[in-house]
């Protein structure tokens, strides 16, 4: 029966949203792979939860290094050979008060890296083994601070660009990819993680259900949508 088990990855795994995305996939029956670029959390945080008897391995993977990502599909291919739902939620804040045209220019660099070209290197490394089975669902956590509308206001600019990016790439991939192949991008609000801080109002959990709806979305399913809450939002 495990043999049939629906293969679900999840980077940036090993804390917040995204520890809490693989405990929720493995407690709904998906083998979950938790990618971290941070050999020793990344495989404490796994260990955690197959200690629980949850299926969850640990596979150590550092978006801002198209090598690591390589290696990491070919990894999932080697063991599994099959990928039915990716979660690109790995992803970088790092400009809180600072000013788009004062900050130091690595900043944006950084950010652009981690949380676009991030993202675009996982699933050009990815897609090719929901291609082979004709079907995969991909979730981006993106963010509403990514809405065109919120580039006129000032702060934050190095992550809400990423963000607007990554808005844009998930429509771009859903208008090539054929078959029952579905991308779509999600907000799961302000949470209170170590990107969030302690005063944001939503537990990972909450933003971990508010993302997993995607992940199970039948043929019908929305493809290229922005979402938050179950509820599609604006570009």
């Amino acid at each position: 029966m495990s043999q049939n088990k629906q293969v679900a990855f999840v980077t940036g795994g090993n804390r917040g949203i995204g520890y809490e995305l693989v405990k929720q996939l493995a407690l709904n029956g998906f083998k979950v792979i938790l990618a971290s670029r941070d050999p020793k959390r990344g495989h404490e945080s796994a260990q955690k939860l197959k200690e629980s008897d949850l299926d969850v391995s640990f596979v150590v993977m550092d978006v801002e290094d198209q090598e690591s990502i390589r290696q990491a599909a070919i990894t999932v291919n080697e063991r599994y050979g099959r990928l039915d739902v990716l979660i690109n939620n790995a992803g970088v804040y790092l400009d809180e008060y600072e000013k788009l045209l004062t900050m130091d220019p690595s900043m944006l660099e950084k950010t652009m890296r981690t949380n676009f070209f991030g993202v675009y290197h996982v699933i050009h490394s990815f897609i090719p083994l929901m291609k082979k089975q004709g079907y995969g669902r991909i979730i981006n956590v993106s963010s509403e601070l990514g809405a065109m509308r919120d580039m006129s206001v000032q702060g934050t600019g190095a992550y809400k660009l990423s963000k607007l990016a990554l808005n844009g790439l998930t429509q771009l991939v859903a208008a090539e990819i054929k078959g029952d192949i579905k991308i779509n991008a999600v907000c799961p609000g302000w949470v209170s993680s170590d990107m969030g801080g302690p005063s944001a109002p939503r537990t990972p959990k909450q933003a971990a259900e508010s993302i997993l709806w995607l992940a199970t979305i039948g043929p019908e399913g929305p493809n290229g949508g922005f979402f938050r809450d179950g509820k599609p939002i604006g570009w």
